[in-house]
């Protein structure tokens, strides 16, 4: 607990006997005593000073007392400290009546009475420490009213916060769902399908052909939903920085080539043409497949978005890195989405009907930064977007996961 301040006060008078007897008079433990020998000398520690009582002596040369007492009352700074006038001269000369009408709260004949001068000068101070101590308390109350404030305010935001995470989380289990849904029906009516002409012992239709079929349609489902899965780990190993990156030696020419290969039945499917641009090799230091996942993930993005139009895939040299670009000639994303593009579940704002669960971009966004290199979006509404993704020849210092 802070120590409360000295209570100050001041006593002007013009001989030093004067001050000399009044403040051995009046001191004591937790009080100061300012001394002044003349009007201007007070008003000096009273602009100062914060007093608790001031005894002025009336007659003094120069500024006298009472001139004095009416200075202090003109200024807001003094107006408020009580006065105890002092004075030698006889009560006929009915000074205290002009000592009061200055705004005195006591008037004192010499020789002064020890012990009333003592008693009325503690009751003006202990008054004054109670109102310095109420100042305090409400000081201290409007600071813990402040402090509750922003803490109030810091509960709400974090309130909304938790109800954003919770619709957030609410919105991802519901589009999980959904999306692992439709892979799992298809694979049930295919089973039921197949268990339905065994049943009926049409076993002849099981040839090759209808084999061969069933067993790639198998093969997608499963892969869609072994995507999602791996999409959902990815996230949280992200989020819990466990996501380790093993850097060696990529060639990435050979790595886009076997990309876009991988991708044709894809790309066919969707009813466009990859074309690479990757004449030049150009070896990086990373991990390989995560390089290859961020490839995957950019193709598969501007395939779904493309409009069935040409993707062009691209890989530059640099000074200190490679530059791999995906352009595709498809709807385009808004200046809006783009300051958005790269979060988690970005699409359940906007879904718009394609599938997944809107981790691709933020996973790339996160595994391109592990290595120490960058991406960006360019896009026009209408004219297709470019993703440009900047990698160092070198790893970081330290892996980002």
């Amino acid at each position: 607990m802070r120590k409360p301040e000295a209570a100050k006060v001041l006593i002007v008078d013009d001989l030093p006997d004067n001050l000399l007897a009044l403040n051995a008079l009046i001191r004591r433990d937790g009080r100061e005593i300012f001394q002044a020998s003349s009007g201007e000398k007070a008003l000096d520690l009273l602009l100062e000073h914060e007093f608790a009582l001031a005894i002025l002596d009336v007659q003094m040369p120069g500024m006298s007392g009472f001139e004095l007492a009416e200075l202090m009352r003109g200024t807001e700074k003094t107006r408020q400290i009580p006065i105890i006038f002092v004075t030698a001269a006889g009560k006929e000369q009915n000074y205290a009546f002009t000592g009061y009408d200055t705004g005195a709260v006591d008037f004192l004949y010499k020789p002064l009475d020890v012990d009333a001068v003592r008693g009325k000068v503690n009751v003006f101070v202990d008054l004054y420490c109670q109102r310095m101590e109420t100042r305090r308390q409400v000081e201290a109350l409007e600071a813990s009213r402040k402090e509750q404030q922003v803490l109030m305010q810091q509960l709400q935001a974090t309130q909304g916060e938790l109800q954003a995470a919770i619709r957030m989380r609410d919105d991802f289990m519901s589009m999980v769902v959904h999306e692992l849904r439709t892979p799992l029906n298809s694979l049930f009516l295919e089973a039921q399908m197949r268990k339905m002409q065994l049943d009926r012992g049409r076993i002849d239709i099981f040839d090759t052909p209808y084999l061969q079929n069933m067993v790639a349609r198998d093969k997608r489902q499963i892969e869609a939903m072994t995507r999602l899965i791996d999409d959902m780990m990815d996230a949280s190993r992200i989020r819990s920085n466990q996501l380790s990156i093993r850097p060696a030696p990529v060639e990435l020419s050979s790595l886009l080539e076997r990309v876009v290969a991988n991708l044709s039945n894809q790309a066919l499917a969707a009813g466009c043409t990859i074309t690479l641009d990757a004449a030049k090799p150009v070896t990086a230091m990373g991990d390989e497949f995560r390089i290859e996942q961020v490839v995957i993930n950019l193709l598969t993005n501007a395939l779904r978005y493309g409009a069935g139009k040409p993707v062009d895939v691209s890989l530059s040299p640099l000074p200190q890195g490679a530059c791999i670009s995906v352009r595709d000639q498809g709807r385009g994303v808004s200046e809006a989405d783009q300051q958005r593009i790269f979060e988690q579940f970005s699409r359940i704002v906007s879904d718009d009907g394609t599938g997944g669960l809107g981790l691709g971009l933020y996973i790339t966004h996160q595994l391109v930064e592990a290595h120490g290199g960058s991406i960006r979006v360019e896009s026009r509404l209408g004219e297709g977007s470019v993703f440009t993704v900047t990698l160092p020849l070198d790893p970081p210092a330290a892996p980002a996961f």
